[in-house]
């Protein structure tokens, strides 16, 4: 047995006793699968194993990266390859060519003239005739890294125009539908409902919107047997993004991705991310105001209702007691007099004393204001008569509710659009006199009545002034256009109502799909009795005033 070498396997890490390895290291990305069959991973392997055995490289192991771009070094292939090294049992590493390896120059030359020397590991590039053991032979070789590096960055470039036009004209720039839709057998481009996942979907969305916590949501998706995306994508070999190494358990922050993907309701959403390098894998976001949204895209598994409610739900951050019982209040109540929030106090011993007290009294900064107090209990069932109210008082009186509210609307946006139009037409007009200054400074210095300083320094300020101008101009004009466009806000509201037309009980859904805000006054005496006024400003049409017959 003292001549044979015996290789054994741990941990995805390949062990051999004596012998040093001879590493064939091969990578192909999706990109370089456009350039033909030159680099694909069974030409690369041939050409790797012939090169070795006719150069006498003995005890040889494949490390194999496949679909993974030049430009990251975290491949796990190449890591394991790395380890090996580290732990000084790889004594060659032969590529196809330095693309192969790497297209990050800076990364590439570290390992190749610095770490792979002094660690005794001979490199070589086959394609490229590089050879560590001859160093005057590779002078050469960082310019092709650099080639590379540019090869790779000019391929992103094009990719990202390709993508640009096609997120621009509409089409999912997302190659794998989320979980709930799948790939149309009959056209590849469009999205249709995978019935099983969506109903899956379906329940996030009804138990977070009927105050179940994420971690609970997850709990109980688990202890049903749901299948996780992924568990789903692996039963019917799917692809997936991300790997969890309990596929089996539903996690938070699968949970939390569901309930934001804006595409649930039928609608395709791009340019939401963006890399802030070619190098760097990870994404960053864009502005919303930055994103192309296409509506009516695919069918829709969450109506825009039910998903505008859970992402208002998601913004409040609803805080969880010590019972287990959701604050369904969270972030909606405010003090009338500092704007403070109101939070909530709790009794073990009987919950119909539970209050809401101002934050800035509550944390006893003497002076600044008073407590707001109001019991949880009176609060639900002000809440619950005045939806009542406002329901029955549209339901029955709707035009007339329509009337006034298109009365105090259009009154308001006339003053304020009346304003700002004002303050366009002298921005606009100071614009174009400045354009007749500079034409007249140019003038004069063309015909020598004024210096080149002079002039330089007056175009110069005048200029600056003009870019700050033109900045407020383009603002002024997006009030402009927000203030004349068609105000759907009504039509909104009227949808909720229509939607809940029979209140039984105060729910969190119901609560944060009418309610933006509730204002809460201090007590006061009137008459010997104590009353305390709540104002409620209504999503979409503001504080709602009911005629007196209403009452």
């Amino acid at each position: 047995m003292s001549g044979i070498q015996i290789a054994k396997t741990n941990n995805n890490k390949t062990y051999y006793g004596g012998e040093k390895i001879t590493a064939l290291y091969g990578r192909l990305s999706r990109d370089d699968e456009l350039v033909g069959d030159s680099n694909s991973i069974v030409h690369q392997k041939e050409m790797l194993a012939k090169y070795a055995k006719e150069h006498g490289f003995t005890n040889t192991a494949f490390y194999i990266d496949d679909g993974f771009s030049g430009t990251n070094f975290n491949r796990p292939d190449f890591q394991r390859m790395m380890s090996d090294a580290e732990e000084g049992k790889i004594a060659t590493i032969i590529v196809k060519d330095m693309s192969r390896f790497g297209r990050d120059y800076i990364m590439v030359g570290y390992y190749t003239e610095i770490y792979f020397p002094n660690s005794d590991i001979r490199f070589i590039a086959i394609n490229d005739q590089v050879d560590t053991v001859s160093a005057t032979d590779n002078d050469f070789t960082p310019f092709k890294n650099i080639m590379n590096e540019w090869y790779a960055k000019d391929t992103s470039k094009k990719i990202k125009a390709v993508l640009k036009t096609k997120g621009n004209s509409g089409k999912h720039l997302s190659t794998l539908p989320p979980f709930g839709y799948k790939k149309d057998p009959n056209d590849k481009e469009k999205w249709i409902v995978d019935e099983e996942a969506a109903s899956t979907v379906k329940e996030i969305f009804d138990l977070y919107i009927g105050g179940l916590k994420i971690n609970d949501i997850a709990k109980r998706l688990t202890e049903e047997g749901k299948e996780t995306p992924q568990l789903y994508a692996m039963k019917r070999g799917l692809k997936y993004r991300g790997r969890s190494p309990y596929p089996e358990i539903w996690n938070n922050s699968t949970i939390r991705y569901i309930l934001v993907q804006m595409a649930y309701t039928g609608c395709t959403v791009n340019f939401q991310t963006y890399r802030k390098s070619f190098k760097s894998k990870k994404m960053a976001f864009h502005p919303k105001d930055e994103w192309k949204i296409f509506e009516d895209t695919q069918p829709a598994i969450i109506d825009r209702q039910t998903f505008d409610t859970v992402q208002k739900m998601r913004e409040h951050k609803r805080v969880y007691i010590k019972s287990n019982e959701t604050n369904m209040f969270s972030g909606l109540l405010y003090c009338a007099d500092c704007g403070g929030l109101l939070t909530i106090q709790r009794y073990k011993k009987n919950h119909d004393y539970d209050h809401f007290y101002c934050s800035t009294y509550r944390k006893k900064k003497k002076g600044l204001c008073t407590p707001h107090r109001i019991r949880v209990k009176d609060l639900k069932e002000v809440i619950l008569q005045d939806l009542r109210k406002i329901c029955e008082y549209v339901v029955f009186h709707e035009k007339e509710f329509i009337e006034n509210y298109l009365k105090s609307t259009t009154v308001e946006q006339q003053k304020a659009q009346a304003k700002v139009q004002s303050e366009l037409s002298k921005t606009t007009a100071r614009i174009e006199e400045i354009n007749g200054i500079i034409r007249k400074l140019y003038e004069d210095n063309v015909k020598g009545k004024m210096t080149d300083e002079r002039f330089d320094f007056l175009a110069k300020s005048y200029e600056t002034e003009q870019t700050e101008l033109r900045a407020k101009t383009e603002e002024l004009k997006k009030i402009i256009a927000a203030t004349e466009q068609d105000n759907d806000n009504l039509k909104k509201f009227l949808k909720i109502v229509e939607h809940y037309l029979c209140i039984e009980e105060l729910t969190p859904e119901i609560l944060h799909s009418f309610i933006d805000k509730i204002y809460i006054d201090e007590t006061e005496i009137f008459d010997g009795k104590k009353m305390q006024g709540v104002r409620i400003v209504y999503n979409f049409v503001g504080a709602i005033v009911l005629p007196q017959y209403c009452y």
